[in-house]
């Protein structure tokens, strides 16, 4: 992946992360760890953490869609504010 010059290397299992998070439906959620478990890493629930704040296109690749196992935001890149706002709107957009 190429960005502005700029090569963006991922592994195979980044690579694999960033697309199942791409496959989380507006307005829906899903835990690190069911990100870990499709990944096939099932223990590997911090390294998702790793990669979603890695992002390069996280308004693309909606890592905001992701959140911890007890139902708690967990972080985000452009910070908790900014995915709690997203998660709202998108909730919004769905349920009107």
């Amino acid at each position: 992946m190429s960005i502005n010059n700029h090569t963006i290397k991922f592994t195979e299992f980044e690579k694999k992360v960033l697309e199942i998070v791409s496959t989380i439906p507006l307005g829906q959620t899903h835990s690190y760890k069911w990100v870990a478990q499709k990944a096939g890493r099932p223990r590997a629930v911090r390294a998702v953490g790793q990669v979603l704040k890695k992002n390069p296109f996280p308004l693309l690749i909606p890592c905001h869609r992701v959140i911890k196992n007890n139902g708690s935001l967990g972080g985000y890149s452009l910070g908790c504010k900014v995915k709690k706002s997203l998660l709202d709107l998108e909730k919004f957009i769905t349920h009107s």
